[in-house]
């Protein structure tokens, strides 16, 4: 029985295993490396449509050109929340999902009062329903909500200077 079950565990894998083999003279199909480079110079390596339809993917859908940045987030809102919370120390910011968490920030002027931000960017396009911040407040060791005008403003703060890196850019691409 456990003969029958190989066999036909071996059988149903072979066309599969079939499609790993190696092309003639054992080149790889596609080149890479140095010879990549210049296959791609002289127009003879072309890129292989994916599933999904040529020059997209799973993190790309729409085709787009994103210019090698590799954000799925607006990256003139990435750089500009970046910008606006740089006095605050930073515990993680990751620029595939779009997040960014601050640790625990007190200023000098109110020592008995800190305050702690989460900013999500949720989309790539340059608009206020992009951006999400979440503001979280103690005072005298006990947890309160941040004002909804302290994060309307951080909110406008960030957009404010992604506006900023954008006129500055196009500027840059005249």
């Amino acid at each position: 029985m456990k003969k029958a079950i190989l066999s036909l565990s071996i059988i149903s894998l072979s066309p599969f295993l079939a499609g790993c083999s190696i092309l003639s003279k054992g080149e790889a199909k596609y080149p890479t490396g140095e010879d990549r480079a210049i296959s791609e110079q002289s127009g003879l390596y072309e890129e292989t449509p994916t599933i999904w339809g040529k020059n997209r993917s799973l993190l790309n859908p729409n085709g787009k050109d994103n210019k090698g940045e590799g954000l799925t987030v607006n990256s003139f809102l990435w750089r500009a929340a970046l910008d606006t919370i740089s006095f605050m120390p930073l515990v993680t910011a990751d620029p595939f999902g779009g997040t960014i968490i601050t640790d625990w920030y007190t200023d000098a002027s109110t020592p008995n009062e800190r305050i702690k931000l989460n900013v999500f960017i949720i989309g790539n396009e340059l608009k206020a329903s992009a951006i999400k911040v979440t503001v979280f407040k103690q005072v005298d060791g006990i947890d309160s909500q941040g004002s909804q005008e302290t994060k309307r403003k951080l909110e406008d703060a960030i957009l404010t200077r992604a506006r900023q890196l954008r006129i500055a850019q196009i500027e840059q691409d005249k």
